[in-house]
């Protein structure tokens, strides 16, 4: 990281706002961190799932290669889609974790993807998950992760970490945090549309993400709905809003690649 080019843009962020009000500023809208900093943040926490391997079960990659192979695949016709911003400046590693019951996937600072088995089974077609990998595709490519910490511990605590005035332990807690962090609604929202936007130059149907909330609605009539969409815009209005980009933007994609998926899902535990 830059130390000069960090100061200078928190100096202009106080400049901005005055010091005494630097405290006040509404800090879901701002992120001050440099790109570096998203990399060494989501080094560490990569750094604490492999480190808790009772809780992250992640499958071996030699041991489940051909799975393995299936996910990159998905994965790199997003990433080459041409409309991700940071394709090359993050690293954009894949991993899955082997529990049936979570219904979820994550994206860390820097494009470190975990995804779960459950949700890799909940869906049908390839078009799904590539719906939801492009949803943690956003959360990272749009920054949403550092700029949702920077309203959550302040500018000041992050800013000290940024330049290295903080301890290590008190990094490893705020990486950790980053596992489970709950995003804002707008961030939700602002991730949903950017899916179909990276999904839309690819063969893919680029509503997927509209496939997986239809389901989730489907699986709240059987009392089975994710606790996490508690805190998640409405899937019926997700479902709405997808596809209705989808339609802005003229997607022409229409592959499911069915048949690839339900390799996929035999070649797990």
């Amino acid at each position: 990281m830059n130390r000069t080019i960090f100061i200078v843009s928190l100096w202009a962020l106080s400049l901005a706002t005055g010091c005494d009000q630097l405290k006040k500023v509404d800090v879901g809208n701002v992120n001050i961190f440099p790109i570096d900093q998203d990399k060494q943040l989501g080094l560490q926490v990569k750094a604490e799932i492999a480190g808790n391997p009772n809780e992250y079960k992640i499958l071996d990659r030699k041991a489940h290669a051909e799975a393995y192979k299936h996910l990159d695949r998905i994965m790199a016709s997003i990433l080459n889609s041409g409309q991700v911003k940071y394709r090359n400046e993050f690293v954009w590693e894949s991993y899955i974790i082997h529990d049936d019951n979570v219904l979820n996937a994550f994206c860390t600072p820097g494009g470190y993807i975990y995804v779960y088995t459950g949700l890799i089974k909940f869906l049908e077609t390839e078009s799904d998950l590539a719906g939801v990998l492009g949803h943690e595709i956003a959360h990272a490519d749009r920054r949403h992760s550092t700029a949702q910490l920077t309203k959550l511990y302040g500018i000041e605590i992050l800013s000290a970490i940024a330049l290295g005035e903080k301890s290590s332990t008190t990094a490893a807690q705020i990486a950790k945090s980053l596992v489970s962090l709950k995003f804002s609604r707008s961030h939700e929202s602002d991730a949903d549309e950017h899916s179909v936007k990276y999904l839309c130059p690819t063969t893919y149907k680029a509503d997927g993400a509209a496939s997986f909330f239809q389901k989730l609605l489907d699986s709240e009539q059987a009392g089975n709905v994710p606790e996490f969409l508690s805190t998640h815009p409405a899937p019926a209005n997700r479902v709405a809003d997808i596809t209705a980009h989808k339609t802005e933007l003229q997607c022409k994609g229409t592959a499911t690649n069915l048949s690839k998926y339900q390799e996929f899902k035999k070649l797990l535990p």
